[in-house]
């Protein structure tokens, strides 16, 4: 069975998504540039059925990090249609179908934490959302009978990431810090309740749009 484990990009001040989150505005006010040092490279570019692109240590990292990664876990708020039962939001479109078009980049089983129901919904490209209702514990045990062996991603938003750190379920956590001050927005490493997790420094790599920073999560 592979590792379960957190790749996501924060500001220097430790924001993965800056403040008044919207359909307008995803990540939040500001947000979206967090991940500008991604979007050039050709790892990035190819996932999202792009051509060209860039190829260095950057693109390197996200490679290691896709060709692990068989099953995705995400929260709500990270596949969007607002809040509350599905539909009910008037900003978002009825049915929502995720941020990401009619081809989304996971290419893969993405297992949605929320509290109400949904039929699974698949897509172009092999990604097939499905909805599960009945806790963090429930959807990691489906994303890892669906993961043929390779690692589980918790991709998101911070909420997701924090749950599962709180309950000793993350095995590794990979951090692109970028030289970026949101001020505001979404904090990654809060709520983890009493027992912080204890982490283990694996590696850092350094470029100059970000500084990648990998740890295993100690048992």
């Amino acid at each position: 069975m592979g590792n379960v484990t957190v790749d996501i990009t924060t500001s220097l001040d430790g924001f993965v998504a800056g403040p008044n989150q919207s359909r307008e505005h995803p990540l939040g006010e500001g947000g979206e540039k967090l991940h500008d040092w991604a979007l050039g490279l050709k790892s990035f570019r190819e996932l999202h059925g792009e051509t060209g692109g860039e190829t260095n240590r950057d693109s390197e990292v996200l490679d290691e990090v896709f060709d692990a990664v068989g099953v995705t876990v995400m929260g709500r708020g990270m596949f969007g249609g607002g809040k509350g039962p599905w539909g009910s939001d008037p900003t978002f479109d009825d049915p929502w179908e995720g941020w990401w078009g009619d081809d989304p980049p996971f290419h893969g089983p993405v297992f949605i934490l929320t509290h109400h129901a949904r039929e699974p919904l698949a897509k172009q490209g092999g990604t097939t959302f499905t909805f599960v209702t009945d806790g963090i514990e429930v959807a990691l045990e489906q994303a890892q009978a669906a993961s043929g062996g390779k690692d589980v991603l918790i991709a998101g938003g911070a909420k997701a990431i924090q749950q599962y750190l709180a309950a000793g379920r993350v095995d590794e956590l990979q951090i692109h810090v970028v030289p970026q001050l949101l001020g505001d927005g979404e904090r990654l490493l809060e709520n983890l309740g009493g027992e912080l997790p204890e982490l283990e420094a694996i590696r850092v790599i350094e470029s100059p749009k970000v500084t990648h920073l990998k740890y295993r999560v100690v048992k």
